[in-house]
């Protein structure tokens, strides 16, 4: 689940400094709806904030809105490598938006998961079978693929 918007809204408060903020938010309903109104509420407040929505999943082609998944990482790297060499806001979105841009991930699980409360259920594939695209809150792929290694899937 996403986390609040009072939640967020305590986090950009206990961390924004004179640079400001940038948040980097999973194209997720939730993610986009909880995180675009802490931003606005610190802005009413006087933060310098800005947001940046990363969908770099690629298992859906035509998907308009895709999910944001693995590739989120790589941006947080380049935002951080450019706020840590001091450049300004502005300069740290458009890098992180061009690397948001250019990043591209597919999902690919050998296996389900589940939370340590629930009952584990059946398993959704057989051995030997990856499921393309599986959601990073476990929603179903885009197709399963017959395979017995890591190499058979790069080749995809």
């Amino acid at each position: 689940a996403s986390p609040s918007v009072d939640a967020v809204l305590t986090a950009i408060q206990a961390v924004t400094g004179e640079a400001g903020c940038l948040l980097i938010v999973k194209n997720y309903t939730g993610d986009r709806l909880n995180f675009g109104l802490a931003a606005e509420k610190a802005r009413r407040l006087g933060y310098n904030v800005e947001m940046l929505i990363v969908g770099d999943d690629i298992s859906l082609p035509d998907n308009k809105q895709p999910r944001g998944i693995a590739g989120t990482i790589l941006v947080h790297k380049v935002a951080g490598y450019f706020a840590e060499r001091g450049f300004n806001l502005a300069t740290v979105l458009r890098e992180a938006q061009y690397a948001a841009n250019n990043t591209f991930s597919l999902g690919v699980a050998l296996s389900s998961c589940h939370l340590p409360q629930e009952a584990e259920s059946a398993p959704r594939h057989q051995p030997g079978h990856a499921e393309l695209g599986m959601g990073i809150h476990g929603e179903p792929g885009a197709s399963t693929i017959a395979t017995h290694n890591s190499a058979e899937i790069m080749q995809i």
